[in-house]
């Protein structure tokens, strides 16, 4: 028998498991295990649990306020572009375009086109994905660049709808695959299948589906395993918790509000003699008694007076909660003091060791998720339509697309506990050599060309003015020489 066949059935002959997790003992009896593949996964799970997603968001303080974290971190103000183009010149010519464009961004009107990505980041975290089209419009729609964005939930792409067609293709979950697997379209419902009659404006065949080109929609979020094409509510792992614990802490206010309500019970041995402070009786004919602050009550013989004493929570209750939501926090992919704003038991070094911890998961979104599969498809979609309509003059963009597509994507810039140390930091960086400007500004979410710019034009203004601040080389001198060398860097 080789070693392996004694290790599996070990020294008395019945198989032996080689790890703790597999067998049928005792402390595994009634763990009853599944091993779906990515898209079986979600396929029967994924609209009850975006539905319960959506519930807690809406009825659940902590759920809502998580979401909003998220939110706020990762997009904030909003992932802003810097083209990187190869020809300097035209790079000012971009912004600017990009800029005006940015106001007219949402076809629905509401906001621009960074409210754009925190909507889109929203409906990610809270329904798991997010799908935007792309809208193509006619010159005579007067806008900068004839592109707008419409941000849909995932609700308008059917789960339910899997199909051959004769082509050769299939429909996987409402996507539309090739013989190679990649994405050609997207079955989407026309209006939102759950508004119903209380959408008018979606038209008629509301629940009829329309076949759009993959090239139009812009599909976000997550992949957690290979081979995922739908995505997963962030809160899916916290469901549970966030429910049970609200309703936890409504029993808990009940019970202090029924322990505030202060009862007396009196009990007498002869119930047809008057109580003590009896009033008059009630239609029931129950007559009720009271005391006044400051009374002094003397009992009849026989009289005895109990008071209601209802069971206090405890010290426990804070504690309780404290590591309830720091399981809910580490699910959601957020810290404790996020999700909750308590700051009781928090310090310079910890809170920004909890920082580090999330902008570095946060990043990750950012960089992989947000820009790789939104920010940038919309960035190549608006120039290459800026181009053809002529709003851009971008000699040879066929031939040179990638590079006048180059761009680098700055989102809005961390702030700290404590910034003078972080600036201190920073500028030891950039004299030893080990950072750029250009790095340090972006880590601020600001374009360091613009900030240059803005500096050059300060320094100007100033020199017209006459004024001498005191990172001006003249600011310590007696006499000012009559032309100025400022000094700009850290």
């Amino acid at each position: 028998m080789g070693w392996w066949q004694r290790l599996r059935f070990g020294l008395f002959g019945g198989p032996t498991p080689t790890y703790d997790g597999i067998g049928g003992g005792r402390r595994a009896l009634a763990w009853q295990v599944a091993n779906p593949g990515a898209v079986a996964a979600l396929a029967a799970s994924q609209e009850e649990l975006r539905a319960k997603s959506r519930d807690q968001v809406r009825r659940n303080v902590w759920a809502a306020a998580g979401v909003e974290a998220y939110v706020a971190n990762a997009i904030g103000t909003g992932i802003k572009p810097q083209s990187m183009a190869a020809d300097v010149a035209v790079r000012p010519a971009i912004q600017t375009l990009w800029t005006h464009w940015g106001d007219d961004a949402d076809a629905a009107g509401l906001t621009d086109v960074y409210g754009l990505q925190a909507l889109a980041c929203r409906a990610l975290v809270e329904g798991g994905e997010a799908l935007v089209r792309l809208r193509y419009r006619r010159p005579e729609d007067g806008l900068s660049v004839g592109l707008q964005l419409q941000v849909l939930e995932p609700e308008h792409l059917p789960a339910a709808l899997n199909r051959e067609l004769s082509s050769g293709n299939v429909i996987r979950a409402g996507i539309e695959f090739d013989k190679l697997g990649r994405r050609v379209a997207y079955h989407l419902y026309r209006s939102h299948p759950e508004d119903g009659a209380l959408a008018p404006m979606s038209g008629a065949g509301g629940l009829d589906t329309v076949r759009v080109d993959a090239r139009e929609v812009i599909h976000l979020f997550r992949p957690l395993r290979p081979g995922q094409i739908r995505g997963e509510p962030w809160l899916a792992r916290a469901l549970v918790k966030l429910h049970e614990l609200d309703q936890y802490d409504d029993a808990e206010l009940v019970r202090k509000k029924t322990a505030a309500m202060f009862a007396g019970f009196i009990t007498r041995t002869a119930p047809e003699d008057p109580l003590m402070g009896e009033g008059p009786a009630d239609a029931q004919g129950v007559a009720l008694a009271g005391l006044e602050p400051g009374t002094l009550q003397l009992l009849e013989p026989g009289e005895d007076v109990r008071f209601s004493q209802p069971a206090d929570v405890g010290a426990s209750y804070a504690e309780f909660l404290r590591m309830q939501f720091r399981a809910v926090a580490a699910a959601m992919g957020i810290t404790y003091e996020m999700l909750t704003g308590d700051l009781t038991q928090v310090n310079y070094s910890s809170i920004r060791a909890g920082l580090l911890e999330f902008r570095r998961r946060c990043e990750a979104i950012q960089h992989g998720v947000i820009v790789f599969q939104l920010c940038r498809p919309v960035w190549r979609a608006w120039m290459t339509q800026a181009v053809l309509e002529g709003a851009l003059d971008l000699p040879g963009f066929s031939r040179r697309e990638r590079d006048y597509l180059a761009v680098k994507w700055i989102p809005q810039g961390w702030q700290w506990v404590d910034p003078k140390k972080e600036f201190d930091a920073l500028q030891t960086a950039i004299r030893a050599g080990l950072l750029s400007r250009s790095e340090a500004i972006s880590a601020f979410g600001y374009d360091a060309e613009d900030i240059d710019r803005e500096i050059a034009a300060d320094n100007a203004r100033a020199d017209a003015l006459g004024l001498v601040f005191d990172s001006d080389p003249r600011h310590d001198r007696a006499a000012a020489p009559p032309t100025s060398t400022r000094a700009n860097a850290p």
